[in-house]
């Protein structure tokens, strides 16, 4: 494999472009040759050395690169990583890697059989205030935990002309935002043993879920994901408890408005959190500021690279994805049955 890894995208939607493409650019053990855009050539525009193609099967037949980053609408992941797995490639999807856990599943059996490097885009691990979260479990500031409340809340009351608001496969706010949410829980806890959810559309003419509350239980604390986009006032967007003391933290991750505005991600102070952004540790007797762990995006890429070119292993794993798409999927039957199932029923 050649130093650094040629490095396509497929599809440059907003994300794509203000995210991916930029990640990509900078991290220097790969080399950004190619775009799949069925219309136009504007990456082009920004990155005079790519290459376009008008589809995947142009792509493939160019031999254009050795890693291939799926950024398209939900119901074309699947299909897309499958054919270029099967045609030697390493591959990134964004999340969710599918839209069916056994999707998910037969990938990871094709990448394991042929020894390639399949991840997820789950860049949200990488965001400051999460990364402060962990600190915090790891370091059990607050003692025995009991409760973890997670928002992702936004004000976006017209619905939209975007795919996800559509009625496609895949479509709506707990596929999006909900495998975020889900997926930091479990990282932080494990598995867990119970879920009980309550997901629906709550905005007129809405057809994709665009509200969702789960709760996710374990042993001894209760974890609850949720995120709508009727939401127009200040919300946590997460808020710990334990026997020792409680943790809250306002604001988004600074790196999300930092692509929006078109900053590259470069320099020691990418993703750091400005002091007044920071949450706050309510202790018995105090409560002091507590400073944001720097968020960091490019963690996820380099970790492609170097799992590609070393072999080091992946942060985001195929078997990691999946227990989280059967959650999601589960939180579904939840919903529509208004019942608490256990881990066994949902086999995550």
């Amino acid at each position: 494999m050649t130093t650094p890894v040629r490095t396509a995208l497929v599809g440059y939607g907003s994300v794509a472009e203000k995210m991916h493409a930029p990640l990509i650019s900078v991290c220097p053990d790969l080399d950004f040759t190619a775009i799949v855009e069925r219309n136009g050539n504007r990456c082009e525009e920004k990155y005079p050395k790519v290459r376009t193609f008008r589809s995947l099967d142009e792509l493939l037949e160019a031999d254009a690169a050795d890693l291939i980053c799926i950024t398209t609408p939900n119901e074309f992941h699947f299909p897309m990583a499958k054919q270029c797995l099967l045609a030697g490639k390493h591959v990134v999807v964004d999340k969710p890697v599918t839209i069916y856990s056994q999707e998910a599943e037969e990938l990871e059996k094709i990448a394991q059989e042929k020894g390639l490097v399949c991840s997820v885009f789950h860049n949200r691990r990488f965001d400051g205030d999460f990364r402060t979260l962990q600190q915090l479990v790891e370091e059990k500031t607050l003692g025995d935990l009991v409760y973890l409340e997670s928002h992702f809340d936004r004000f976006r009351p017209q619905v939209s002309d975007n795919w996800r608001e559509k009625e496609v496969p895949g479509n709506g706010i707990t596929y999006d935002l909900g495998s975020h949410l889900i997926d930091q829980v479990v990282l932080l806890f494990g598995k867990p043993k119970a879920i009980f959810a309550d997901i629906q559309s709550q905005r007129k003419n809405a057809v994709a879920d665009d509200y969702f509350d789960i709760a996710l239980y374990y042993p001894n604390l209760k974890a609850r994901v949720t995120a709508g986009v009727l939401v127009n006032v200040p919300t946590p967007k997460f808020m710990l408890l334990g026997d020792k003391g409680a943790f809250q933290k306002y604001f988004l991750d600074v790196q999300e408005q930092a692509f929006k505005e078109g900053k590259k991600p470069e320099g020691p102070n990418w993703g750091v959190d400005p002091e007044e952004r920071w949450g706050k540790l309510y202790l018995e007797n105090e409560t002091v500021p507590y400073p944001t762990v720097p968020g960091d995006y490019r963690i996820f890429y380099q970790n492609v690279a170097n799992a590609i070119l070393l072999g080091e292993p992946l942060k985001v794993t195929l078997s990691q994805t999946i227990s989280v798409l059967k959650i999601i999927e589960t939180a579904f039957i939840s919903a529509r049955e208004g019942r608490k199932i256990s881990q066994s029923e949902g086999n995550w």
